[in-house]
Order: C-alpha cells, then structure tokens, then sequence
C-alpha cells in the first residue's frame, strides 16, 4: 500500500466548477488527498469521481456554506481528524449579481457580500487557526481584478473584491509572526466559469465574462505556482497582461476617463445580449438546490 502520508492535504472550497474544479485536477493529477468543498453535493461528488480517475491519493466531499462559519469550522476539524493536518486551502468560493445599486434587492446585496467577503474570513478564520497550531500551512485566497478597479451593476461583488484584498492584506502582515504559514492572493480578470450566467440579475439580461477571458485551467496553474513559490499576490497582471494591467492604471490614474468608458464596455462585452428575467441566480441556492438560509 502506498504511503498517503507523504501526499499532501489540499482543501478547496468551490470545487464543484469553475476555479475551484480546475484546482482540484491540477492537485489530483499530483497525486494529492483532496478535500472538495462546495454548496452542493451532486456538483461535489461528480468532481471527486474525475479527480479519482486523474490520480488522487484520497478525495472527501464535505457540502458546506462558507457563509456558516460555525459549519465550516466543523468540516475543517473532521478534515484535521481524518487526515492530521492540513497543507493548502485554496479558497475560490463566490457568487455574483448585477444590477444597479438600488435595483438591487437589499437581501440579494447583502447575501453576495456575506457569501464573498465573510466567508473568506470563516475560511481564514478556520484554516489559519490549524496553521497556526502545526507550524504549517498555505492559503491561497481567488480575490479578483475588481477588487482593484470598479464597475456599474456588479456593487456587491465590487464590495466584496475590495474588502477581500484588504482582509487578504492584513492576514499576510499577521502570518508573518508564524513561520511556516503563509497566505497569498491569486487575483485574475475574467475566467470561463459558470459564475456569470448563474449569477443573480436585475439589468434585463445575464452576465458574461469581458475579454481577455482565461480559462480555470490557467488559475489553477497560478495557484499552483504561488503554492511553490509563496508571494503575496499572484495579481491579474501577471496571469493576463496588457489589458487588465491598462484597466487598473485608467482606474487609478484617469478615474474621470475610465467611469466613462467602463459602463458602455462592460454592456457590450460584459453582458449577454440576450434579454433575460430578473432573477437571483445562485445567490440563496446553489445549482442543486442548497439554500443559503
């Protein structure tokens, strides 16, 4: 029997799509023991099906809402049971919503921002608390290109992006009292993942990811890079270039410019053109039917 000790322990929440998904065949192509966190068990369990087929040392599937930080901290404490420790948490769960600030239902609003910013702290929360304990550790939080720039319609994933970098920010000056632990960003631009189209909506249409669009593929490599190489912030520069780097500087150095150019953009290639009801997506419920409340 081969020895699972030496292949390490990778949780990772959102796994059953988009980033969460790619990260978790990237870590079980490597032979990893996978822990796959998601809303929904159907999503979770067809991952852990094609992660053991790709070669992983181990998968469990643990349904939870990272929004329930008391939940979440009882999965982190049956996966330290079951496998001693863990080595990464690769945190990528999010939802999203578009519509304009006051179009938008206050509950819809606040339940982004609950899911995306204060479910990272429960994440950070309850992993950095093993970290710290074992001397050891690495997470790696998916913040966003919007967490430095901002966009009409998308208010609360823009708040959420923007209070995640500064929480990540913060957590990276504390971890610096524990050897051993560390935690990094990895902020993209746009991906191809379902997150746009499940999204909640009040603008007449879905959402659509604006080019240059990357695949989960492509983060899931940078996730792995920053694992191997630990630095603050693998950032949207670094993993696409020109257009988001054009982006954050038009942001911060010709604000005026940029609020005029970014709605008429984001309508065109940030939106679909198909007319769609108004509908709150994903936001309470996941794909299979998990509530948030």
């Amino acid at each position: 029997m081969p020895d699972l000790q030496k292949y390490p322990v990778v949780l990772i929440t959102g796994a059953s799509s988009g980033i969460g998904r790619a990260t978790a065949h990237l870590n079980a192509r490597q032979g990893a023991r996978l822990v796959l966190c998601a809303r929904g068990l159907a999503g979770l369990e067809s991952v852990a099906t094609e992660c053991v087929d790709l070669g992983a040392a181990a998968v469990a599937v643990m349904p939870v809402d990272v929004s329930r930080g008391e939940d979440f901290t009882r999965v982190v404490d049956d996966v330290v049971e079951q496998f001693g420790g863990i080595d990464v948490c690769v945190h990528s769960a999010a939802v999203m919503s578009y519509g304009t600030f006051l179009d938008t239902p206050a509950e819809v609003f606040d339940a982004v921002v609950t899911v995306d910013l204060l479910g990272a702290a429960n994440v950070a929360r309850a992993t950095l608390g093993v970290f710290r304990d074992q001397q050891s550790g690495h997470l790696v939080i998916i913040g966003s290109l919007l967490g430095r720039i901002a966009a009409p319609w998308m208010s609360g994933y823009v708040t959420s992006k923007w209070g995640l970098r500064g929480l990540t920010r913060v957590l990276q000056q504390e971890a610096r009292q524990y050897p051993g632990v560390f935690v990094s960003s990895v902020a993209p631009g746009a991906v191809r993942t379902p997150i746009y189209q499940q999204a909640a909506s009040f603008i007449g249409r879905a959402g659509a990811p604006p080019p240059p669009v990357a695949s989960p593929e492509v983060i899931a490599r940078a996730v792995n890079k920053v694992v191997r190489n630990p630095q603050r912030e693998r950032d949207a520069d670094a993993v696409f270039g020109l257009v988001n780097k054009a982006a954050a500087a038009g942001f911060a150095v010709v604000p005026g410019l940029f609020d005029l150019l970014v709605g008429p953009l984001l309508w065109r290639w940030g939106t679909s053109a198909e007319p769609k009801a108004n509908t709150e997506g994903d936001v309470f419920r996941s794909r299979s039917g998990s509530p948030h409340a």
